[in-house]
C-alpha cells in the first residue's frame, strides 16, 4: 500500500513540483487547491501517469472549517496521511507606510494561520499512527527579512518557530517536523521579472543562478523519506548559498 502525501497550494510552482516528485517516488497524492483551473487538471493527469492515485480537495487554508473538511475527505478516501507538506502561501508586498492592515493580515492568515489550521487537523491521525512527516515551506526571507515584505517575512519566520515547537511536541510519537526555506526560485511568480532584474539577483548568490522548483522538491522528498529518520526541528535553506 502506497504512502499518502497531502500538499497544500499544489496547483502550480513549487507545490506542483513537490506533488509530481513524490508521485514519481510512489506516493499517492492529495492536492489542495483554492479555485479549480486547467493547471490543476494537468497536474492531476501528470501524477496519475506515474501510476499512483491523485485525490483533489478544494479549500482555503486560512479557513479552519475548510481544513477540517479537507482532512476528513482525505481520511475517508485513503484512511491515512503519512506526509503533510504545508506549501500554500501568498505575497502582498509593500513598504509599511503603504501596507494596509488587510494586506498584512491576509498574508499572515494564509501563510502562518493556514499552516496551523491544516496541521491541527492532520496531527490526530499521525499521533494515532505513531508516525508521520510534516514539512513546512518557509523562506529565506523568514530568516533574513526583506524590505517591502514585513507581512511575508513575519509569516515565514512564524512558520519556522511553529516548526521547531511542534517538532518538540510530537517527537515522542515518531512524527518528524522540518522546514524548507527556499531562496530565489524560478516559478511563474519570478517569470514576470525582467531578465536584468534576475541577473542582478543571481550576482548576489554564490552559485550565480536562481534555483528551480525541482531543487526544493528533492529536499522535500528527502525529508519525507526514511533517509531523514533522525532529523527533526530543522530548517534547510535551498538558496544557492545566498544566506551563508
Amino acid at each position: 500500500m502506497n504512502k499518502v502525501a497531502f500538499i497544500t497550494g499544489a496547483t502550480r510552482g513549487i507545490g506542483k513540483q513537490i506533488a509530481i516528485t513524490l508521485s514519481e517516488n510512489g506516493y499517492d497524492i492529495c492536492l489542495n487547491y483554492r479555485k479549480k483551473n486547467d493547471e490543476l487538471l494537468n497536474t492531476k493527469k501528470e501524477i496519475e501517469n506515474n501510476g499512483v492515485k491523485c485525490f483533489t480537495t478544494q479549500g482555503d487554508v486560512s479557513n479552519y472549517e475548510d481544513c477540517q473538511r479537507m482532512v476528513e475527505e482525505i481520511i475517508k478516501e485513503h484512511g491515512q496521511i503519512d506526509v503533510l507538506v504545508n506549501n500554500a502561501g501568498i505575497t502582498k508586498d509593500s513598504l509599511i507606510l503603504r501596507m494596509s492592515k488587510e494586506d498584512f493580515n491576509s498574508v499572515i492568515d494564509v501563510n502562518l494561520t493556514g499552516t496551523f489550521n491544516v496541521t491541527k487537523n492532520v496531527i490526530p491521525y499521525m499521533m494515532k499512527a505513531r508516525s508521520g512527516r510534516i514539512i513546512n515551506i518557509s523562506s529565506v526571507v523568514g530568516i533574513s527579512g526583506n524590505a517591502g515584505q514585513i507581512n511575508y517575512a513575519a509569516s515565514k519566520a512564524g512558520v519556522i518557530g511553529f516548526t521547531k515547537s511542534l517538532a518538540k511536541e510530537v517527537a515522542s510519537r515518531n512524527i518528524l517536523v522540518n522546514a524548507v526555506a527556499p531562496g530565489f526560485i524560478q516559478t511563474q511568480m519570478t517569470d514576470v521579472l525582467k531578465d536584468s532584474v534576475k541577473e542582478e539577483i543571481a550576482k548576489n548568490i554564490p552559485l550565480k543562478k536562481l534555483g528551480t522548483a525541482e531543487d526544493v522538491a528533492k529536499v522535500v522528498k528527502f525529508l519525507a523519506s526514511e533517509d531523514s529518520s533522525y532529523i527533526t526541528g530543522q530548517v534547510i535553506n535551498v538558496d544557492g548559498g545566498m544566506l551563508m
